[in-house]
């Protein structure tokens, strides 16, 4: 483990047309002292060629491909064996991190002794134009919390790797990152919440995270077959994640 150091991770899976803009960000920062683990999840567009022209340049950025294509979950496993950083940062292949997202996060983690923390963030179109819309967290939240909604941008997370360890991700093909933070959740009591703008989140047409009743069904494989609560509260918890979404919406 490197003190000081931050492994941020980003799975990738057909994303030619933004990971460049994405690893454009991360090498932006002012705070200069990251890797970044870039893990193919068998991309068939130009996804790889796209990551060496970054990786000839910058020695600070891996990449590896996996040999089956097997989601998201087993990319996030893949990069956190390889990180080699005191902290580890999230950063999906489409968005974009403010310059000095990992220098104001960095600080905050430092001056509170908060060990799981996560910031507000913008949404943007596919053509990274905002939609005038701001996700704020929660001051600090706990795992009951986050069932209700998963209040947490998956891009804005960062965690302290000597406090806490290294975790597994639930091999959940879909909504792993929730997944993630609620087994996190288990041994930190809290994931503190940033009030500042440090990531833009671009939502992209027909993806999983776009369509809502696909969620659902993802939250019900979440609820039931990875955290294991009863069909009456996984029924509960998805009402509630529908009635706070709905709400959001307004």
């Amino acid at each position: 483990m490197i003190k000081g150091l931050v492994s941020i991770i980003m799975p990738a899976y057909n994303c030619a047309s933004f990971i460049g803009e994405s690893i454009e960000s991360i090498q932006a920062q002012t705070y200069v002292r990251w890797e970044l683990l870039i893990v193919d999840d068998c991309s068939t567009d130009n996804t790889e060629e796209t990551a060496a022209k970054y990786m000839e340049i910058d020695p600070r950025i891996k990449y590896r491909r996996l040999e089956t294509n097997s989601g998201a979950a087993a990319a996030r496993n893949a990069s956190m064996e390889l990180a080699k950083g005191e902290y580890i940062a999230f950063c999906d292949s489409d968005d974009l991190w403010m310059p000095d997202k990992l220098e104001r996060q960095l600080e905050f983690m430092k001056k509170t002794g908060h060990n799981f923390t996560c910031t507000a963030y913008e949404q943007i179109n596919e053509n990274g134009r905002s939609l005038k819309k701001i996700i704020r967290p929660k001051k600090r939240c706990d795992y009951n919390r986050m069932l209700l909604d998963c209040p947490v941008g998956n891009s804005t997370v960062m965690y302290n790797v000597e406090n806490m360890g290294k975790f597994k991700v639930p091999n959940i093909r879909k909504r792993n990152d929730d997944a993630l933070w609620l087994t996190m959740l288990k041994k930190e009591k809290y994931i503190w919440g940033m009030d500042e703008v440090l990531m833009r989140y671009r939502i992209r047409q027909n993806s999983i995270s776009s369509n809502k009743l696909k969620v659902i069904k993802y939250h019900w494989i979440l609820y039931r077959d990875i955290e294991h609560l009863s069909i009456l509260r996984s029924i509960f918890h998805i009402g509630c994640w529908c009635f706070i979404k709905i709400l959001r919406l307004k």
